[in-house]
């Protein structure tokens, strides 16, 4: 059976959102599609313009399954939540080709922007 997607993907741009007042959140999300029959074991590092790369955040996305992953989720990134905003890049391994999207919502204004993006995949 082919396999989709690729094993690595680099999203140049992240930029956490402050959550904002408005009725949708302002948020930061990587989601990720495993389209294949196996578990896709999946790093993400985080790249900063002035410290070292963090990265020890892992998750497992199921077979046939696509998990979203929200920078300001401590369950996945712990100790390494990003703080609004935070300039930063993201690398995402897997060991299973996926496929990821970056997706980002900011309501510090009324008319909201919401802006997503493919990664680079290899």
């Amino acid at each position: 059976m082919k396999e989709f997607g690729k094993k690595i993907w680099f999203f140049p741009d992240g930029d956490r959102p402050p959550f904002g007042e408005s009725p949708l959140k302002g948020h930061e999300s990587v989601v990720i599609l495993n389209p294949n029959g196996t578990c896709a074991n999946v790093k993400l590092t985080l790249y900063f313009e002035d410290r070292d790369p963090v990265g020890e955040i892992a998750v497992c996305v199921g077979a046939e399954r696509v998990k979203c992953v929200q920078t300001h989720n401590r369950e996945i990134f712990g100790e390494h939540v990003l703080p609004v905003a935070t300039q930063y890049a993201i690398k995402v391994e897997s060991d299973t080709p996926v496929i990821v999207q970056y997706g980002r919502l900011d309501s510090r204004q009324d008319n909201l922007a919401y802006y997503t993006t493919m990664g680079f995949g290899e």
